[in-house]
């Protein structure tokens, strides 16, 4: 039975340093709807880890199915379970374009493996510094409101632009798929209708699940998705893949690879600043509704498990295409959206955050799980990029109140979008200059409003 929580309290947990460890069924209960649909959910978005393996690493299938265990000790054990992170943790899911596009430059195999070794390590060691200066938390205040509301934004465009240029492979399920998580998630009349039915509020508390079957069906009635299922259990076979990927098998990027990756480094951080700005954002819009809970968090512990897991899981398991990041920005606004419905709903924010991924690590071994998976992997991407892209732009468009500052949001998002983060920094620092503030944005001087 998990320990219940004063109102207004911090959820137990055992502290060690500034981290705080929690168990599920010890210091929160078992929410069964994260249950069901995460792990089915999380083990289906594993798969696309594997599908990218096989592609710029030139690793089989059956070889490559084991990133799929391996990122999910470093995705969920070590910032949720052990480190009380208090967002839904993921990929940095905005800069896997890019990400990809750099490997692209490389031949695929040992050569495209030791350039995302590459860019690992320049990605960590930029998170270390920040960790280790406090500069992490410091740069969260110093960025202004419009050019955060502005990153966001661009994160908004970018999703929905990766997603319309999906639709030519899926045309006929993705527009269902996202009506129906749209509809269970945000619609208007739906939220009233399921405060007083039962099956409505179950329906809304499993809008991603959902989603996903529903996909499973409309897809293969449009002739667009097509099973093969498998009977069995699959051993992930670790030993071949860290033969295929491990640096301590195939050896280190020279340094003239650390340097190349290094631009690519800068601009992957842009995009988790991005991330960290959305989450603390979600998080303050949520304590609004629920103040019964206190949900602490810390830019600069973020920013130290950032540089562990991307360094831990290159060490341990190879490079990893996505890169760990804060967090999986669909599960996240589900989760916060399920969360703001009260404590009856999810009694504590960890909640959901612990129970949304523990059943996948059982998932990935059954033969019959991953070959239902396999053709669904595009639909599962897609849900949680389009609902990124929503949250992103609802969220941005709440942070913006005068005409000045929502015009500029919406531009610099544009730039941001379209010629990428380092461009897109540049724009906003320089139009925020010009059409926000009086002085420097560190100066005294207050933003222009419309009055002014």
């Amino acid at each position: 039975m998990a320990t219940k929580r004063d109102a207004g309290d911090v959820q137990r947990g055992i502290r060690w340093g500034r981290f705080t460890a929690r168990i599920p069924g010890v210091h929160v209960g078992f929410s069964w709807p994260e249950i069901i649909q995460g792990g089915l959910l999380t083990a289906a978005t594993g798969g696309v880890v594997a599908a990218l393996t096989m592609k710029y690493f030139n690793v089989p299938f059956e070889v490559a199915w084991a990133v799929v265990l391996i990122q999910l000790i470093w995705l969920w054990a070590i910032p949720t379970l052990l480190c009380g992170e208090p967002y839904a943790p993921g990929w940095i899911t905005p800069a896997l374009p890019l990400v990809m596009g750099f490997l692209g430059g490389f031949e695929a195999g040992e050569e495209a493996i030791r350039a995302m070794m590459a860019l690992t390590v320049d990605v960590s060691l930029i998170f270390l510094f920040f960790a280790l200066t406090g500069l992490g938390s410091r740069f969260f205040k110093w960025v202004p409101t419009e050019l955060r509301a502005a990153i966001i934004f661009g994160g908004a465009i970018a999703a929905f632009n990766a997603e319309f240029g999906r639709l030519a492979k899926l045309p006929n399920t993705l527009p269902i798929v996202w009506g129906v998580v749209f509809l269970l998630m945000f619609s208007v009349w739906f939220s009233k209708a399921k405060k007083s039915n039962r099956l409505l509020n179950l329906m809304g508390s499993m809008a991603l699940l959902i989603g996903f079957l529903v996909a499973a069906v409309v897809g293969p009635m449009f002739g667009e998705i097509a099973f093969d299922i498998k009977m069995g259990l699959h051993i992930p076979q670790i030993g071949a893949y860290l033969k295929a990927v491990s640096p301590f098998y195939i050896g280190w990027p020279e340094l003239a690879v650390y340097v190349k990756a290094l631009p690519m480094a800068v601009m992957v951080y842009i995009f988790v600043f991005g991330d960290i700005v959305l989450a603390n954002t979600l998080l303050e819009q949520a304590a609004k509704v629920r103040p019964d809970e206190k949900i602490e968090y810390d830019n600069t512990r973020s920013h130290l498990l950032l540089f562990v897991r991307n360094m831990g899981h290159l060490l341990t398991g190879g490079p990893f295409i996505p890169l760990h990041g804060p967090m999986w920005t669909g599960v996240n606004v589900f989760l916060i959206e399920r969360y703001k419905g009260g404590r009856k709903n999810m009694d504590s924010l960890y909640d959901g955050l612990l129970n949304w991924y523990w059943p996948a690590f059982i998932l990935i071994f059954l033969v019959p799980v991953v070959t239902f998976m396999q053709p669904l992997l595009t639909v599962a991407l897609s849900i949680t990029l389009i609902l990124t892209g929503f949250a992103c732009a609802y969220v941005a468009m709440s942070m913006v109140k005068t005409p000045a500052a929502q015009g500029y949001a919406f531009f610099v998002g544009m730039v941001i979008a379209k010629f990428g983060p380092a461009w897109g920094l540049g724009v906003g620092v320089g139009l925020y200059l010009l059409l926000l503030t009086q002085g420097l944005p560190w100066t005294s001087s207050q933003p222009v409003t419309a009055e002014e």
